[in-house]
């Protein structure tokens, strides 16, 4: 299996077509942000972009939009797949802490989870700094999280469970993916474990770091750094956010220094 790690550590981007392989079970997000897209009317910006799962679809519609991603074999899976069929989709490399764009835009979003990359106070506050430097007067920033679940936080960490399991893109048997987890109390942050099987045979394990935002704290992170909420979602149907709700959808202006 290829080497290939983003800035948190973490190694399950390792291949963009593994990737698709994986999350092909998973639209759920794909209407939800085509119509805020379209709402907006573009420009629109994608941060953490990965295969372009959710650029694509938004190209199609007819919305300008842009995809910024750090992971190479993410984004050149995304160029492929957006090549094949023709769309106007931009991919960008760039660290979502630090890149920089000649253009403002109407929504900026950055969606499945990929905030929780950010682990430290600082990568966060550069993280909104650049979204607000690229966010349009009335424009506005949409982010989802999970919502974190006790029960996952105290998982035995020698446990291994199946947790996906795929076609393998270049032909041949099912792959097998097992989890084993771990929670790291100091830095608020799940360690899974991705263990890869082809059939009966082992094909490496991959680590995946991801910082838990619990929702009081997300929504305090969000205002000291600048953001109003205009709406908070439990999940992609825009049920309202409650102690059960699966994920964390909020959707956000920048706030204005008077």
């Amino acid at each position: 299996m290829a080497k290939h790690k983003i800035p948190d550590g973490s190694e399950v981007y390792w291949d963009g077509s593994h990737y698709d392989a994986d999350n092909a079970s998973y639209p759920a997000d794909i209407p939800f942000y085509v119509k805020e897209a379209k709402k907006a009317g573009g420009p629109v910006l994608e941060l953490a972009c990965g295969t372009g799962r959710l650029t694509i679809p938004i190209a199609r519609s007819g919305v300008d939009i842009t995809g910024v991603d750090i992971s190479q074999p993410m984004l050149s899976r995304a160029r492929e797949k957006a090549a094949k069929i023709g769309t106007s989709a931009v991919f960008v490399k760039g660290d979502i802490r630090s890149f920089r764009l000649k253009k403002k835009f109407k929504l900026i979003f950055i969606p499945f989870n990929s905030m929780q990359h950010l682990h430290d106070r600082v990568s966060l506050e550069r993280f909104f700094s650049r979204v607000k430097a690229h966010l349009a007067p009335d424009g506005r920033f949409i982010l989802d999280v999970f919502n974190p679940n006790p029960h996952y936080l105290v998982r035995d960490a020698d446990e291994l469970i199946p947790i996906s399991h795929y076609k393998d893109p270049a032909g041949g048997r099912d792959i097998l993916v097992n989890e084993s987890y771990s929670y790291d109390r100091a830095a608020q942050a799940a360690r899974p474990v991705w263990h890869y099987k082809r059939g009966r045979r082992a094909m490496g394990a991959k680590k995946l770091n991801m910082r838990c935002f619990f929702p009081l704290e997300l929504e305090m992170l969000l205002h000291y750094n600048g953001f109003a909420i205009q709406a908070k979602y439990g999940d992609f149907d825009r049920s309202a956010f409650r102690s059960e709700s699966p994920k964390q959808i909020v959707v956000c202006s920048a706030l204005h220094c008077c």
